[in-house]
């Protein structure tokens, strides 16, 4: 729908004309009113606004063009990310065992759901207030929501601290049915603090619709993290096989070990903290100039941003607890029904196995969606702000097309070469249930990949009841397959597995339903869904050959090498023969103009 923006006194004048062409009008002075009309005078049902909106569309067809390449910069940092946590994970996974794992795990389950409380939701909402005080040019505002947000940082961290700190012990006894894990999650405790600010800090500048400082605090974090936790961890470790000797137990070592492993998550973060406070910093001139600058005229009181920000953040903080708080809620029930089955040997191993093995390779493609979700919804708040239905529906295909070009060859190829790749990394530990959840749960990445997207896609569009909703069916349905699944089949590990697959389908068909309906917008199929499908399949197939063949030459490492290389390049080909991706649609991918030329000069484009 065409807007037109006039005041008395000669402001300025935004129009944007959305027709088929896609041509954008000029901003044209009171004088030039008329010649504007004539332009877009097959356009009807033109209104005045209420607030003088000033060059929102050069900002809007920016942030449109950029939103995929700032998403793209944050996944690739999610996956460098991952990569250097699998890469100090596998040394640290060999080293504590399956069982320091399931510690770590376990405390980790319970730090993550905490946070959620404390400061996952505040880069979603922050992001999503700045950025529409950003297109509406009231930069004070924007600056006065950043200062409320790190209030709500210090009481919701600081109160989260005291909760997992104190209640450690019921944590660890009562739930976890884990003794020693109480020991981890008191190390993780003052790291929900930290997090609660760097929250704040990210939120701040995804707002301004820039995702290089997260995206660089997060790669700084991780090799923090990474250090600290393979030192501290094999210290502790020896502090504990010391400690074993004198009460006469084996768990210490264990539990110690964990210990090290989450101080370095805490370290990571407290570097990051500083990362983004020194960024600040740098920046006060620059907000100082935005401050002078702002002639919107409107300027609210906390009592008002406060209010608006709790009924943004308690949305997500709720749907993000319910989807989130689903790996703690099967540590508690697997923990519960197979304590009363008599299996509790099988409780910590099969767990570490479960959460240090196989979510450390299936979290690394889900990666990608977590940055688009996270680059799309200051976009899309954008887009609504301005009541752009076309950017707001170009923006919602490219986020699902782009995850689902990642996430279905990343499935494929986790199921295919599950063998190899458990085998390359974990040389030392018994890798038998590990490529069973590998073959069985590789479809876990997409849905999971989608179910994410479309949950930011709803909290984009100002839907933020939507997810709440959809996660809460999804969850109960859940639960109840679980205990089905551990207490009358008996799965075991792997009833956690299959009823995690079924919760997050059930929330993809639940957020789609409600996408449609409040953004009437239709998901295309065969160029998403069906062509990345198809290229996978050949791409696997491939992969499986090259690789037998090669495993009679080589080595598990040269053979596994190989044919991820040639799958990758025989997918990018199986994908641009078959038209699921285009030259345009190539472009705004990270490297794509180089991708562009290579496939030119093999003709497949």
């Amino acid at each position: 729908m065409q807007r037109a923006s006039q005041q008395a006194g000669g402001q300025e004048i935004r129009q944007t004309s959305r027709q088929a062409g896609g041509q954008e009008i000029r901003q044209a002075g009171e004088q030039g009113i008329r010649q504007t009309s004539r332009q877009v005078s097959q356009q009807t049902g033109q209104q005045a606004s209420r607030q003088s909106v000033r060059q929102v569309s050069q900002q809007t067809a920016k942030s449109g063009s950029n939103f995929l390449v700032q998403g793209s910069i944050l996944a690739i940092a999610g996956i460098i990310v991952r990569l250097i946590g699998m890469l100090y994970r596998i040394p640290l996974a060999n080293f504590i065992g399956d069982r320091g794992n399931g510690y770590y795990g376990a405390a980790y389950n319970i730090y993550a759901t905490l946070l959620i409380m404390s400061s996952y939701s505040l880069p979603v909402a922050v992001s999503k207030m700045v950025a529409s005080r950003l297109a509406l040019k009231q930069y004070r505002n924007s600056v006065r929501i950043l200062k409320a947000a790190l209030l709500y940082a210090t009481v919701a961290g600081g109160l989260c601290f005291c909760l997992m700190w104190f209640g450690a012990d019921f944590f660890a006894e009562e739930m976890l049915k884990m003794p020693y894990c109480s020991y981890a999650l008191r190390a993780l405790a003052p790291t929900i603090w930290i997090m609660a600010y760097l929250g704040v800090f990210r939120g701040y500048f995804q707002g301004h619709s820039t995702m290089v400082p997260t995206a660089f605090s997060q790669i700084v974090e991780q090799i923090v993290n990474a250090v600290v936790s393979l030192l501290a961890a094999g210290t502790l470790f020896a502090v504990g096989l010391k400690s074993n000797l004198v009460y006469g137990v084996t768990e210490y070592s264990y539990a110690f070990g964990a210990v090290g492993a989450t101080m370095g998550t805490g370290a990571g973060a407290l570097s990051a903290l500083i990362c983004f406070l020194i960024l600040i910093a740098r920046r006060r001139r620059v907000i100082a100039g935005q401050l002078k600058n702002d002639r919107s005229g409107r300027l609210d009181s906390y009592g008002t941003i406060s209010s608006v920000m709790a009924m943004t953040i308690l949305p997500i903080l709720i749907s993000s607890t319910i989807y989130n708080s689903g790996t703690v809620i099967d540590n508690v029930i697997f923990g519960q029904v197979m304590a009363r089955t008599g299996a509790e040997e099988e409780i910590v191993s099969q767990w570490g196995i479960y959460s240090g093995r196989y979510h450390l390779l299936f979290n690394i493609p889900v990666a990608i969606a977590n940055a688009l979700s996270s680059s799309l919804i200051p976009s899309l708040s954008m887009a609504v702000a301005e009541r752009n239905r076309r950017q707001v529906t170009v923006r919602i295909a490219m986020a699902v097309r782009f995850s689902m070009i990642i996430a279905v060859p990343a499935a494929v190829g986790m199921a295919v070469l599950a063998g190899p790749i458990s085998q390359l990394l974990f040389p030392s530990l018994d890798n038998t249930m590990l490529v069973s959840m590998l073959q069985y749960g590789s479809s876990a990445v997409v849905v999971f990949s989608l179910s994410t997207v479309t949950n930011g896609v709803l909290q984009g569009i100002n839907r933020m009841r939507s997810p709440i909703v959809n996660a809460s069916i999804a969850m109960v349905i859940h639960v109840i397959l679980l205990y089905l699944m551990l207490g009358v089949f008996g799965m075991g590990i792997y009833g956690v597995l299959w009823s995690n697959i079924l919760f997050a389908l059930l929330v993809c068909v639940f957020n789609a339903v409600s996408i449609a309906r409040y953004a009437r917008y239709r998901q295309e199929i065969i160029r998403t869904f069906l062509i990345p499908l198809a290229a996978s399949a050949v791409m696997g197939a491939a992969a499986f050959g090259i690789y037998r063949l090669c495993s009679k030459a080589a080595g598990n490492l040269v053979s596994t090498a190989v044919s991820v290389a040639a799958a990758v390049m025989i997918y990018f080909a199986a994908l641009l023969l078959m038209k699921g991706i285009n030259e345009q649609e190539l472009k705004r991918m990270p490297g794509g103009t180089r991708l562009l030329a290579v496939a030119r000069k093999l003709r497949l484009i």
